[in-house]
């Protein structure tokens, strides 16, 4: 395997995000949706990320991509324009290369040069174990828990929230922030 390449999302990959986000939906807990969307429904995702000037990520591997990850306003109202979520999804034989690490250090890497002060992980499965090791190895700490919030096949699932402060002096913002 040669070194995962991370770039910018092109329309050319939305088939392949399309297909990983919808085993996710269909076998994972990563995500809390019931039934996959369609490549158009992706498409607008994509857009409207982007419209906020906010990354979305693709990670290729020989040619083939294997995973993205995208930056997402936390909450929609001004006063949270300093935190954004991130994500990250990897197709099943990508998981365990260091490929979700090197999708998240470069929207670290961008959420840093955009001036914004907290990064949240949403967990889906207080069972992630994968998934929680990673924020915390990324410097992500464990903010809560949200006990039994989701049902999906047919048990009560948690969603553990971690948070990572790029600012941890609280000092003042040093851009201004999304435009909500």
């Amino acid at each position: 395997m040669t070194a995962p390449i991370i770039r910018e999302t092109v329309d050319a990959d939305l088939p392949v995000i399309t297909a990983i986000y919808a085993d996710e939906v269909l076998h994972g807990t990563a995500t809390f949706e019931l039934d996959p969307p369609d490549a158009a429904e992706m498409a607008s995702r994509v857009a409207a990320v982007r419209g906020l000037d906010l990354p979305w990520l693709t990670a290729e591997v020989d040619g083939v991509v294997v995973g993205y990850a995208y930056l997402a306003p936390f909450r929609l109202r001004p006063a949270y324009r300093y935190c954004v979520e991130l994500s990250v999804y990897l197709a099943p034989e990508a998981r365990g290369r260091g490929i979700g690490r090197l999708l998240m250090e470069a929207l670290i890497a961008r959420a840093r040069a955009m001036g914004l002060r907290h990064l949240i992980g949403v967990i889906g499965d207080s069972a992630n174990a994968g998934s929680i090791a990673l924020h915390k190895a990324t410097g992500f700490r464990e903010a809560g828990v949200w006990r039994e919030t989701g049902w999906k096949f047919e048990r009560w699932i948690d969603v553990v929230l971690m948070q990572l402060d790029l600012t941890p002096d609280g000092r003042p913002p040093g851009s201004e922030g999304l435009r909500l």
